[in-house]
């Protein structure tokens, strides 16, 4: 299966950053922060081009609203527009899908945790879980799809290491224990899941839930179009992602809706990063500049020659000389 070979390879990276840190919480953020550097190049592109298609929207619009009455010559002038600009190809759903990918390898490698994070023995993970619903207190309430916590639950039990000793080397049920008691941070077991009953860890979906609606709003104010999407169908979008967010951190393991939160706010800053430098504002600015200085560049290149102006004795004509002081002087000792 796709995602859980994805979540296979996640269960490396995080275990590489457990033996370092010792807590799967900082694990996580770590995890995080180094997916997020890795897509950086891909998020500058995206930005980019979202940069570049809110600059060429306002030309458009100018275009529109200059030839209003022609839309043949509107539409030639716009296909002028983007012969002349150039398109940026934009990465379209990908940039929704690749998260939604880390997102359920994450999952597949904290909800399946024996194998694809401790990477034991697949046969006798199985076996464990057949005989795992025959065990009182446990049998009554099993779940297939979160069979493998519950093996690392009933590993903080005497009881439990009883059974799992049936099936497991000691070794294996200490990195299982290790493993459990290693997901406890600040004061919540990441483990567990915010619908199995009040507790701290519905703090995780509301966070979810504050984290995605303030970084969406911020993020579309600063990029100037919050207006738009304030309208019609486009607030509800603004409104049910961070709703639905909320509601899967609610219903899976903590540690998942955990690692939501943490890419929230590091996309967040990301967002806030990239804006700063490739804003349509700020990359109109940057074009205009570069053409300016392409401009003294091709002056610099002119070849320059010089061309003095001739004197007149090279012209050859005679000099024309003013006589009219001289007349005046002739006139005066006539009249005397």
């Amino acid at each position: 299966m796709l995602f859980g070979t994805i979540g296979s390879l996640f269960g490396y990276v995080l275990w590489f950053f457990y033996t370092i840190f010792n807590n799967y919480g900082v694990a996580i953020i770590f995890f995080t922060i180094v997916v997020k550097l890795l897509l950086f190049p891909l998020s500058i592109h995206q930005q980019k081009s979202m940069a570049k298609n809110a600059r060429m929207s306002k030309k458009q619009q100018e275009i529109r609203q200059k030839y209003a009455g022609d839309t043949k010559k509107a539409n030639e002038e716009i296909q002028k527009l983007y012969e002349k600009e150039g398109g940026m190809q934009s990465m379209g759903c990908m940039s929704m899908f690749v998260p939604l990918v880390i997102l359920m390898g994450v999952y597949y490698a904290i909800a399946s945790p024996l194998t694809n994070t401790l990477h034991m023995n697949k046969t006798i993970v199985t076996n464990a879980l057949n005989n795992l619903t025959v065990m009182p207190g446990i049998g009554n309430q099993f779940t297939s799809i979160y069979g493998q916590l519950e093996i690392v639950n009933i590993s903080k039990q005497s009881a439990g290491n009883l059974f799992l000793g049936g099936f497991f080397s000691k070794s294996e049920i200490s990195s299982i224990s290790s493993y459990a008691e290693s997901f406890n941070f600040l004061g919540m077991d990441l483990l567990g899941k915010p619908s199995d009953g009040f507790s701290i860890l519905w703090l995780i979906p509301a966070l979810c839930l504050i984290t995605s609606l303030v970084s969406q709003v911020v993020t579309m104010k600063i990029q100037g179009n919050f207006r738009q999407q304030q309208q019609g169908c486009m607030m509800g979008m603004l409104l049910f992602a961070p709703l639905f967010s909320a509601y899967i951190a609610f219903s899976v393991p903590a540690a998942v809706g955990f690692y939501w939160i943490m890419s929230t706010l590091t996309s967040f800053v990301q967002t806030l990063i990239l804006q700063n430098f490739y804003s349509a504002d700020h990359m109109t600015a940057m074009q205009e500049a570069q053409r300016v200085e392409l401009l003294r560049l091709q002056e610099q290149n002119v070849e320059y020659v010089y061309r003095p102006k001739k004197r007149v004795s090279e012209t050859g004509s005679k000099p024309q000389i003013n006589n009219n002081k001289n007349n005046q002087s002739v006139k005066k000792k006539k009249k005397k």
